[in-house]
């Protein structure tokens, strides 16, 4: 055996989109998403998962170094990006990246050590990387998005829903319905702004409107495909919708000047003159 021959076919295995070719063609394999070192039945099942996210896998060969012992191969990855990836919904688009093989020969056959940077993966697919702590006994910590209608006004009521999901896949799922629900309310006339935010198992969206009357606006199609695909198709385990009426709103803002706090949206200034634009409250 020529661990540089087995380091190309184990990439032509990966290059004709085939589980079973792949853990053939090691005794053993790892890369960052595969938890440890794979062989047999889970490392085709493990390959048949990043062939499902990734289509058309086109590996190009930068350098092979070593000998028949054990050898490195750079390449670099071409893919088409069709499914979840780390919690990512599907793009439609084509990610590069580089990285490389290990591939060493034992008595049971060849190691395949896989390395490559699963922050530039994100980073091609249009993500910035962002990190939070681990939840501790008291709190869990997440990541937000807020999506303003440069309106200003006061809200009138608030909105607040929450779905519960699964695992990683189910939560792309449900921020590509988001994406549309977002959408459509965003259009409307009384929305005035739309945060969501992902804490744990969780994803919140809380709305504001001008008024209690517009809330209907949340019964557009993209939201009600998405309440039927929560009593008929399975998605996600628990949901809550509610509607908040505001007993009081205050805003203050301070002057970069003086440094004096005034009370915004009443025609309030400060020592120096200064008064506060008006702007979103959400």
């Amino acid at each position: 055996m020529d661990a540089r021959k087995i380091a190309e076919a184990h990439l032509d295995a990966w290059r004709a989109g085939d589980a079973a070719a792949v853990a053939a063609s090691a005794a053993s394999y790892s890369d960052p998403d595969s938890g440890g070192a794979l062989s047999g039945d889970a490392l085709a099942a493990h390959a048949a998962g990043v062939l499902g996210r990734f289509r058309n896998l086109r590996f190009l060969v930068d350098r092979v170094t070593g000998d028949e012992e054990a050898a490195v191969v750079s390449w670099t990855l071409q893919a088409d990006h069709r499914a979840a990836y780390l919690g990512m919904p599907a793009t439609g688009g084509a990610i590069s990246v580089s990285g490389t093989d290990l591939v060493t020969l034992g008595e049971d056959g060849a190691h395949v050590r896989r390395c490559f940077d699963r922050l530039a993966v994100a980073e091609a697919l249009g993500y910035s990387a962002r990190f939070v702590p681990e939840a501790d006994e008291v709190r869990e910590f997440g990541v937000s998005a807020r999506v303003a209608t440069g309106r200003t006004e006061r809200p009138g009521a608030l909105t607040l829903t929450w779905l519960e999901v699964r695992d990683d896949a189910e939560a792309a799922d449900v921020d590509l319905l988001s994406v549309e629900v977002v959408t459509s309310l965003r259009a409307s006339r009384g929305v005035l702004g739309v945060a969501t935010f992902d804490i744990g198992d969780r994803k919140f969206t809380l709305t504001a409107f001008d008024r209690p009357e517009s809330v209907r606006a949340v019964h557009a199609r993209p939201h009600q495909r998405a309440m039927r695909r929560f009593f008929k198709g399975g998605l996600c385990t628990r949901v809550l919708t509610s509607v908040w009426l505001p007993s009081a709103t205050r805003e203050y803002a301070r002057c970069l000047d003086c440094d004096a706090v005034v009370k915004a949206g009443e025609d309030a200034a400060c020592g120096c003159g200064w008064v506060p634009d008006d702007v979103s409250l959400l």
